[in-house]
């Protein structure tokens, strides 16, 4: 009986981690920065708490320079996917972005075998290109001025892909709450050196990231950063030890659905799109729900990429 209120209760935390990660669109279309210093404040935040945590310090004292130097690597990857995450939310909207990042699944058949040394699976690039006429039609269902968003989502995608599939390779060598210190701290060293070329590489993502932002969005960032970043990930490693990957996949698959449902409740999203929207995010999710049914199960599941992706795609 307790093994099943355990389980029970982990069901609940992490639909509750995933409820929070489909906020995260929702804030970032609420916060009015632009995307850069959007995410390097979030990035910011998120590794000065972590610095205050004898844990993550003792984590990195027992990582070699080497390993330091890959997550670090990782981390820029993470930083231009949360900057383009972003800038497809402001190019387009939360719902659009959201979908986007489902595409996911798609890239991650074509890269992770390659950079995670495992067999290609023809099965999941079947699943990889199910999903194109989908993207067909969410491009066919948005407003013109909306269609360069769709392809800033798609880079943010690409992204996943990559880093995802390269922190399972390095999964089990380090610590997850330090790796994701390193992870977004080198992040945030990335996105500063990348500020000042900004203007010229994309203007609509840049702005003045040493400006102190206002009120209202401050306490937004401090609420993106605390409560759907660090909560979840507290929370998704509490979980974890009592559920299978799968199960996990299952839950984190509704993330797009959460984000698209919120924006639509507190923003009206739904009239800026056509039902070929909606069919084509029908598509979608229906390839990236089908992608754990047709597996096996796997035992290791890789709690530090929950902390910096939001859960797309993530787990096998």
């Amino acid at each position: 009986m307790s093994t099943l209120s355990a389980a029970a209760k982990a069901q609940l935390q992490i639909h509750f981690c995933v409820l929070l990660w489909g906020f995260t669109a929702i804030l970032g279309k609420m916060i009015s920065l632009p995307a850069l210093p959007l995410v390097w404040w979030r990035m910011l935040v998120v590794v000065g708490v972590i610095a205050l945590l004898p844990r993550a310090w003792r984590g990195l004292r027992k990582m070699s320079p080497k390993l330091v130097l890959a997550y670090s690597g990782i981390g820029v990857l993470v930083a231009l996917h949360w900057l383009t995450f972003y800038g497809a939310i402001k190019l387009a909207n939360a719902s659009v972005a959201a979908t986007c990042i489902a595409l996911a699944t798609a890239f991650t058949a074509l890269v992770e075998p390659k950079l995670a040394h495992r067999a290609f699976s023809r099965r999941e690039l079947a699943l990889g290109l199910a999903v194109l006429p989908g993207v067909a039609l969410v491009v066919g269902g948005v407003p013109d001025d909306f269609r360069i968003g769709i392809i800033v989502g798609a880079i943010s995608a690409f992204f996943v892909a990559l880093f995802g599939s390269l922190n399972k390779r390095l999964v089990e060598h380090g610590d997850p709450l330090t790796v994701t210190g390193i992870e977004l701290g080198s992040g945030t060293l990335a996105l500063t050196a990348l500020s000042p070329l900004m203007p010229w590489i994309f203007p609509a993502f840049s702005g003045d990231l040493f400006s102190i932002p206002g009120g209202r969005d401050m306490a937004l960032i401090l609420i993106l950063s605390i409560f759907c970043t660090l909560l979840p990930f507290a929370l998704s490693l509490v979980a974890l030890r009592h559920m299978s990957a799968f199960g996990a996949q299952l839950a984190v698959n509704l993330e797009p659905i959460y984000a698209i449902v919120l924006a639509a409740i507190l923003f009206g999203e739904q009239h800026e799109l056509t039902p070929l929207f909606y069919v084509g995010v029908v598509i979608i999710l229906a390839a990236v729900f089908i992608h754990p049914l047709l597996g096996t199960p796997k035992q290791q599941v890789q709690p530090e990429i929950l902390a910096v992706a939001e859960a797309k795609n993530i787990l096998e």
